[in-house]
């Protein structure tokens, strides 16, 4: 079986603080008159791959996975011909289709029919291929009734499902796939994960990009941990990623100090120093129970006056499921200004409708505008234990799912059996 990629240890880097061209001409000129002048910009490379080697065989489906910033999308966008390596070699064969973000190689003005045929083209295919997959594309994305409406004019999740249909059904011989799954609703993620199955019983093959683990397990034979640009291990799936979520053992369980994390993304004017699990009346709660009641307490330093600032998190299971992503700005909290120095923010939890497991959260806060302040993946862990939650005396674990929710049998038409 032949390779359907190769990947010959390839660097990719990038040059940050690099002057515009406006700025370029207006120094030129200056060091005409001046030809003594030095040149003070400042410039920094960031080195985003690192000679990073692998190959892939026909018919493979193969997950990516990493912390955010690792260099995983950087890798793709060089698969994809996107960007290009600054050295090193990379070799693909046969018809590429990639879905790197939302809506990706659509033009605007053009309608959604149009986008197809023109994808179609770019792929190398001729107009009567790609009207026989027309209305299997049409079908697969749910976009019968505005096919003939301008991209421009589609919502997100429609240019989503267009976008995987389209690379999907016109027969690449490799599939990239960049999170795709992080953005439909359950029913589309199922039609995906079929379609990639049958790109792969068909002899193509996948690399997949997720942070969501248990997908990457059901989809992928071999999984290939990419950790600050560089490959950390590629194997079989689930014991790499056993390997990466190992990592995020770390993150202690109560009183964490978040200051010395280094791994993180944002401009930094504020930033979280610690998150501390507690009980009602403030005490630290080293144990956490199904159904209990719990206050995360989030601490942050600002070295300046910030004029807006929503403070989020994310709660994921062991395996990446994304469990709840909310912040003060969903509850209609509007911080317009935080003061410089120390301060925390708490949240109650009134009763915690988690099951015994491991979770995982992730915290940020961004300006009203977008821009992030502090971004901060897996930094703290809350182990939840058992409990009497239907006071039965009956253990309920992890078997039975992820949550339960407060309920309560009743039996009053319930036909029993007479004994004589």
């Amino acid at each position: 079986m032949s390779d359907s990629i190769r990947v010959e240890n390839v660097s990719k880097e990038y040059r940050l603080g690099k002057a515009n061209q406006e700025t370029m001409l207006r120094e030129r000129l200056s060091g005409l008159l001046n030809p003594f002048a030095k040149d003070t910009r400042v410039e920094e490379i960031l080195l985003a791959l690192k000679d990073v080697s692998f190959s892939t065989k026909e018919g493979e489906v193969v997950g990516i996975i990493g912390r955010n910033g690792a260099g995983k999308s950087t890798l793709l966008k060089v698969l994809s011909k996107i960007t290009y390596p600054t050295s090193g070699r990379v070799k693909v064969a046969g018809r590429v289709a990639s879905l790197l973000e939302v809506g990706t190689g659509f033009h605007e003005e053009l309608t959604g029919r149009e986008n197809i045929y023109l994808n179609g083209s770019i792929l190398g295919m001729k107009k009567r291929e790609v009207e026989s997959k027309l209305d299997a594309i049409v079908s697969f994305a749910g976009v019968e009734r505005f096919i003939d409406t301008p991209i421009k004019r589609y919502s997100s999740g429609m240019r989503l499902r267009l976008g995987f249909a389209v690379a999907a059904h016109l027969e690449p011989d490799v599939l990239i796939i960049d999170e795709v799954l992080a953005v439909g609703d359950a029913g589309f993620q199922k039609k995906c994960i079929g379609a990639m199955e049958d790109l792969r019983s068909g002899g193509r093959s996948v690399l997949f990009v997720s942070h969501n683990m248990a997908a990457v397990e059901n989809l992928c034979t071999r999984a290939i941990w990419i950790d600050e640009g560089q490959i950390r291990d590629d194997g079989e799936t689930r014991t790499i990623i056993q390997a990466y979520m190992s990592t995020f053992a770390e993150a202690h369980q109560a009183d964490k100090d978040l200051s010395r994390i280094e791994m993180r993304r944002g401009l930094g004017e504020i930033k979280y120093t610690g998150i501390e699990f507690l009980s009602p009346d403030g005490q630290p709660q080293p144990v956490t129970r199904s159904g209990d009641a719990l206050t995360l307490r989030f601490h942050y330093h600002a070295s300046e006056a910030i004029p807006t600032a929503s403070f989020g998190f994310r709660l994921t299971t062991d395996m990446g499921t994304l469990l709840t992503d909310t912040s003060t700005w969903h509850h209609g909290i509007d911080i317009s200004e935080v003061m410089p120095g120390d301060g925390y923010l708490d949240l109650e939890i009134h009763a915690l409708n988690l099951l015994p497991s491991i979770y995982h959260l992730s915290l940020w806060i961004t300006a009203a505008d977008g821009k992030v302040y502090d971004g901060i993946e897996h930094c703290a862990r809350l182990e939840v234990g058992a409990s009497n939650i239907y006071r039965s005396s009956r253990t309920i674990d992890s078997r039975y799912g992820i949550v339960y929710f407060p309920q309560r049998w009743k039996l009053d038409g319930l036909r029993k059996v007479r004994k004589d």
